[in-house]
């Protein structure tokens, strides 16, 4: 269970930090069906961009830590959550986005219930006693 939990946020944490990099180096057009923006939609997205590596880096951190640092997955995952929820009210202002994009909603609903269920069984399992 452990190394399913920290193989889970190795991939993570590098894959939010390449998303992260590619919408700071390529901007939004990295993201399938964005269509025409503006200067401050391009501002905004690359900006956000970092902060998307950063919450990459934050994964990585966390899984890092010996033992791995559960409440610091918990928060990421909890993040991530309410980052798939928030995509609703994309949906209910403008519609669906890019089929693309549903499957990104669906990993962000889906995963993190995976993350803590992994986190509470890594924590409940005894620490094993050296001598």
């Amino acid at each position: 269970m452990e190394k399913t939990l920290r193989s889970l946020c190795w991939m993570m944490g590098i894959i939010c930090t390449l998303i992260g990099i590619a919408h700071i180096v390529i901007g939004p057009e990295a993201v399938p069906d964005t269509g025409a923006l503006t200067a401050t939609d391009d501002n905004q997205n690359r900006f956000f961009g970092a902060i998307f590596a950063g919450y990459g880096l934050a994964w990585i951190w966390a899984v890092r830590q010996s033992p791995i640092h559960g409440n610091a997955v918990r928060w990421l995952a909890g993040i991530m959550f309410v980052g798939g929820l928030s995509r609703f009210f994309s949906v209910a202002a403008h519609g669906w986005p890019h089929p693309f994009v549903i499957g990104l909603t669906v990993l962000e609903l889906v995963l993190p219930p995976l993350y803590f269920w992994l986190v509470r069984g890594v924590e409940s399992r005894p620490i094993p006693v050296t001598a």
